[in-house]
């Protein structure tokens, strides 16, 4: 658990450091909590019946409906709830090396924005692009660094 990646994928965060910061609302995963180890969820901020963003870390919503992404075509029969679902089956150890490959490119794609914070917020201004900041965390990128 947490080890051989694909050396282009070096997330900040683990899941259980994402679940426990806030993210997705809450309201991600809460229906197949089972599958992943019981301490992922000990301080997971979650709320199973509704999305919040005051439970995300910057306290803003910066999620788009699993509806569009589905719509998009992003979502992969395997890992139907989307990325955050494959990171941590990835993370747990499973692989399936095509959609491994798109999902670590989707993941280094994401960069484009961690540049935008750069360019745009002086260094730990975390106030700064709350939203911005609150995607590169739903992506397992530490926006709180930057």
């Amino acid at each position: 658990m947490g080890k051989n990646f694909d050396p282009r994928f070096t997330p900040d965060l683990t899941p259980k450091e994402m679940l426990a910061l806030g993210v997705f609302g809450g309201k991600y995963m809460t229906d197949c909590k089972e599958e992943f180890p019981k301490d992922w969820f000990a301080h997971a901020k979650l709320c199973p019946t509704m999305h919040d963003p005051a439970l995300n870390f910057f306290g803003v919503n910066a999620s788009q409906p699993l509806s569009v992404w589905r719509k998009k075509g992003w979502i992969h029969p395997m890992d139907p709830r989307g990325w955050f679902q494959w990171y941590c089956r990835y993370f747990m150890g499973r692989r399936l090396p095509e959609e491994d490959d798109l999902q670590i490119r989707r993941w280094l794609a994401i960069r484009r924005h961690i540049v935008q914070i750069l360019r745009h917020c002086k260094r730990g201004d975390v106030a700064c692009r709350k939203r911005q900041r609150q995607a590169v965390l739903h992506w397992a990128y530490d926006a709180r660094k930057f």
